[in-house]
Parts: structure tokens; C-alpha cells; sequence
């Protein structure tokens, strides 16, 4: 991805406002921040089914108020090993539209933290050099205190994911 691209993407995730509500999370000791507002619910651990012949990104499915709905690991999406999960762990559902459809996506991590603002002031686009994750999953980096947040681009992540068939995998 050129820097124009990446500025671009950068710019457009912060055309509305000036701040945004997120709520953060950990992955592998890093914090990662989604949009509050595409947030629908925090679980706590459910069962899982495995998904035969799926992709290790999306590998099981769970029951979210009656409706199966995919489990992605996004330790695996930015290359990271998976891990065990703990008595912090916990999924967050998450609404996004792929290919022009509203859908519900649970979310693995380590921790959920907290929901705070995050100001456009504090953020950055990603580096272009040094960053050992694909650049174009990566919104942007928000400094607060001594550490960066992470907003990762799920539309890239997913879409890069999603098969012709039309399911995540």
C-alpha cells in the first residue's frame, strides 16, 4: 500500500468527527480499539463449533442470541500466535457490513479494557517502514500516555477473507 493510500484511509476514518468512542482491548499484550458503536455486546466465553475445512482466522462459529455467527481470531489476522484463552478472555460481537450486508462478527480477545475517547489530534496514520503488520489492516495508531492504540481496518481484514461464495472464511 502507497503512503497516499494509507493516508487516505486514515483521513476517511476520522471524516466525521473530531473524537470517537471506542472501546479497547488487548491482543498478545498489544491494545487494539473498535468504534463503540459497532460494538453490540461483550461475552463472556461460549462454546464453539469448529467450521471443517474453514480458514484458521475464522475457524468456529457460536450462537449469538440464536443466530450462528462466525468467530474470528484477530491474533492470526495480524500474524501473531494463537493463545489458550484465560479467565480475562472474552468475545466481542461486532456489526460490519462486508459486500454491502450488515454482519455480525465475533471477535476474540485476550482482555476487554475499557471504552474511552480518542481524539484525531492524538492519532497517526500507520508507518510505512517498520511495521510488522500489513499496513492496510491498520486505521490508524492513537497515542495515549506512553503507549499506542491500534484501530484496526476490519474492512480489510474481512474483505481480504471473504470468499466469492460470500461467507466469512
Amino acid at each position: 500500500m502507497n503512503a497516499t493510500a494509507a493516508l487516505e484511509r486514515f483521513d476517511n476514518h476520522w471524516s466525521y468527527a473530531e473524537e470517537v468512542e471506542v472501546l479497547t482491548f488487548d491482543l498478545n499484550g498489544e491494545t487494539f480499539a473498535l468504534e463503540a458503536a459497532i460494538v453490540q455486546e461483550i461475552l463472556d466465553l461460549l462454546p464453539e463449533t469448529a467450521v471443517p475445512g474453514s480458514q484458521p482466522f475464522v475457524a468456529s462459529v457460536i450462537n449469538f442470541r440464536g443466530k450462528v455467527i462466525p468467530l474470528a481470531d484477530l491474533r492470526l489476522a495480524f500474524g501473531m500466535e494463537a493463545a489458550e484463552a484465560t479467565i480475562d478472555s472474552r468475545f466481542i460481537v461486532i456489526e460490519i457490513n462486508l459486500q454491502g450486508e450488515p454482519t455480525l462478527v465475533g471477535l476474540r480477545t485476550d482482555k476487554v479494557n475499557e471504552v474511552t475517547t480518542l481524539a484525531k489530534t492524538a492519532s497517526e496514520a500507520p508507518p510505512s517502514v517498520g511495521m510488522r503488520w500489513r499496513a492496510d489492516y491498520i486505521n490508524c495508531l492513537v497515542k495515549r500516555g506512553g503507549e499506542f492504540i491500534i484501530l484496526p481496518n476490519l474492512q480489510a481484514i474481512f474483505s481480504t477473507r471473504y470468499d466469492a461464495a460470500g461467507a466469512v472464511n
